[in-house]
């Protein structure tokens, strides 16, 4: 019994990693869903994102507001059923690092702090974990219960 205690506490219990590659998978679609919807069909919301786009110096910001608006509502629909996992979540970290690299590090994180200081302000960035996230979810696999696992079943892949 100890041993056993032992092993799991020193090596985990792969029979339930489903779990939270699930709950990881479909949380972070369905957050991306609702921004991406709100983004989409919210009329103010979608007005800000422009402006947002236009304030930051980002070319064609209604193309690319409704680019990204597009690319989370039905990426983070995909990410919740596990379809097409591996490259929703390359898209949501592309848009994760542009969304640092134009906002986050420009307007969030204050000038002029030494490199501790600024290494702690990046890595409390949420668009950071989720791009932790997407790196784990990609090396993983979406997980037993996905359209994914599924379409592998089916073409003999797995």
């Amino acid at each position: 019994m100890f041993s056993q205690l032992l092993k799991i506490t020193l090596t985990g219990e792969r029979s339930w990693e489903w779990l939270p590659i699930l709950v990881a998978r479909f949380s972070l679609g369905l957050f991306f869903a609702v921004s991406g919807y709100n983004k989409l069909f919210v009329p103010e919301k979608h007005a800000d994102l422009i402006s947002l786009m236009a304030d930051i110096g980002m070319p064609f910001p209604e193309f690319t507001a409704l680019f990204l608006a597009i690319v989370e509502f039905y990426g983070g629909l995909m990410l919740m059923v596990g379809f097409l996992s591996s490259v929703v979540c390359v898209a949501l970290s592309i848009a994760m690092v542009v969304a640092i690299a134009t906002v986050e590090i420009e307007h969030v994180i204050p000038k002029g702090i030494g490199p501790l200081d600024w290494m702690s302000w990046f890595l409390y960035l949420p668009q950071v974990m989720y791009i932790i996230l997407f790196v784990w979810l990609i090396t993983t696999g979406p997980g037993k219960l996905s359209v994914d696992h599924w379409l592998a079943k089916k073409f003999g892949m797995q």
